[in-house]
């Protein structure tokens, strides 16, 4: 009997920032994240230096949960979230938890994009998302089979998702989205005329 399995399946988690945790309001979330890039003038001075569309505060503040209580709050609501994917992931973690490592705004105004990229060193990376303008960009995972691929033929446009070489996911306000830090992303140019504003992590293991 014929027998098609799919194997090395790669998982990517989505639902609702409020389905653990208390609730968050997301416009306070967006007041909170604006008026930090308005303060944050290392981050800024880091964007300008390094031709980063918009603000990320990645490279200059490393205690938001600390600094805020609003992310102090999402922090406790991610750690749940990330929880929940590590049990569907069968991860062994042994003794030892996976934990926050970065937590950092990103605000990608018209036009901006974050190219292609993965997160080394860390075991689960995600973005929760704040402010999401009619015509904003989709986030757009690849298959990290594509570079072996070699000779293989594309795909035809109505192939299953799961044979897709690239997928686009256009998350809701308020969704958390998380997967493997290995699986490489990108966020395409935003054509919306508002800034797109979400908060990405890295949770790490064995420290």
């Amino acid at each position: 009997m014929t027998q098609i399995r799919s194997l090395f399946v790669t998982r990517l988690y989505q639902a609702p920032l409020s389905a653990h945790g208390k609730p968050i309001d997301p416009e306070e979330l967006e007041a909170t994240c604006l008026s930090i890039a308005e303060d944050d003038e290392a981050g800024q001075d880091w964007c300008e230096e390094n031709s980063f569309p918009g603000y990320t505060s990645y490279a200059s503040l490393t205690d938001l949960p600390w600094r805020m209580p609003i992310f102090k709050t999402l922090k406790k609501a991610l750690d749940k979230h990330v929880k929940a994917f590590a049990k569907d992931l069968s991860f062994d973690l042994g003794d030892k938890k996976l934990k926050l490592e970065d937590l950092w705004i990103n605000i990608l105004p018209e036009g901006g994009i974050h190219t292609a990229h993965i997160h080394p060193h860390s075991v689960i990376s995600g973005t929760t998302y704040v402010a999401m303008p009619s015509g904003t960009s989709a986030i757009k995972f690849e298959d990290p089979r594509l570079p072996m691929m070699m000779a293989a033929p594309g795909r035809t446009k109505d192939a299953d998702e799961a044979l897709r070489q690239f997928i686009y996911v256009a998350p809701e306000v308020g969704d958390v989205l998380l997967w493997e830090s290995w699986l490489r992303h990108e966020v395409p140019m935003n054509m919306a005329e508002e800034d797109r504003v979400s908060v990405s992590f890295n949770y790490g293991w064995g420290n």
